[in-house]
């Protein structure tokens, strides 16, 4: 004679109460307990990804912390996972350890960040009186325009100010490539960048540079961007084209921080919306953790679909 099973209905009862109260996609978390390391570079554009990313992880139950790193040399710690993720790369700036490193299977690359850029060279617009022929890449070369970015630390050249020297330097290739007559002045800092740029708006000094948007500069300065010389080369040290911005993981983060991975998968940072906050931060001086948190909270329906994605 069969015996029927005899049921736990205590147990039953109290396995379908805890399933009720659990987090959704707790399961999903992986080691929510290990911090999500996440690197802050050398410009506020980046800080602003990089908090907004940061307390969307911190809503979907993971602890995050900054660290401070540089453009170049954090790929090295993404390839060796102390550096968990970075989620504002410029892919036409990443020096010599990122494509080894991503060859490698050290780090992956996991998409578009979806942010409008731009890159290339500037100028006070003013400046197209003084060298007639802008924003075409000729006029430069011009014996007067030459002469008007003079200075005495490049004469007989003109003066380009670059990029900080750690950020590597193609336009100063450019340059040689195309025997153009400047002399590439690597800039202290973005603060220096941006300070000379609104001092020579603002006294009407001749001024040259590389720059890129979003940036809250941008918004204003009048500027003129040059209409490149050809490229000697189709690589990135000899051409500059508006970037590409993707994100990127070390090579165990989705199988450690599953739901994370999800989540930076989706994420995405709007440029506009980027350099309002960045002008709110760096000419304002609003403290980022304020500025992000006061996005964050006004645009649920942005990024709710990512959260529940990764609760997936």
């Amino acid at each position: 004679m069969l015996k029927r099973p005899v049921w736990n209905v205590a147990g039953i009862a109290l396995a379908l109460v805890l399933a009720a109260n659990a987090p959704a996609g707790s399961a999903g978390l992986g080691a929510k307990d290990e911090p999500i390391k996440l690197p802050m570079l050398e410009w506020t554009g980046q800080h602003v990804s990089t908090h907004i990313a940061g307390q969307l992880l911190q809503k979907l139950g993971y602890k995050v912390e900054y660290v401070t790193a540089g453009i170049f040399p954090q790929f090295s710690g993404l390839a060796d996972g102390t550096i968990s993720a970075s989620v504002e790369v410029w892919l036409n700036n990443t020096g010599d350890i990122y494509p080894k490193a991503l060859a490698a299977k050290q780090i992956e690359d996991i998409g578009s960040l979806d942010l409008a850029t731009r890159e290339g060279w500037i100028y006070p617009k003013f400046m197209e009186q003084v060298c007639p022929g802008l924003p075409d890449w000729t006029a430069l070369n011009k014996p007067e325009c030459v002469q008007a970015l003079s200075t005495p630390e490049t004469a007989p050249n003109g003066r380009f100010l670059d990029y900080p020297s750690e950020w590597g330097s193609r336009s100063a290739t450019i340059l040689a490539d195309n025997n153009m007559p400047y002399t590439a002045v690597p800039s202290g800092s973005e603060g220096a960048l941006v300070a000379e740029l609104e001092a020579a708006e603002a006294a009407k000094t001749p001024l040259l540079m590389m720059f890129w948007g979003p940036h809250y500069a941008l918004a204003e300065n009048d500027v003129g961007w040059v209409r490149m010389p050809p490229c000697k080369e189709q690589t990135s040290e000899h051409c500059i084209t508006p970037p590409d911005v993707n994100k990127v993981v070390w090579s165990g983060f989705g199988a450690k921080w599953p739901a994370a991975y999800i989540l930076l998968k989706e994420f995405k940072v709007n440029a506009q919306e980027q350099q309002k906050m960045m002008l709110a931060i760096d000419k304002k001086g609003q403290d980022l953790d304020a500025v992000v948190k006061e996005w964050v909270d006004g645009h649920e329906s942005i990024w709710q679909p990512w959260i529940d994605a990764a609760k997936k």
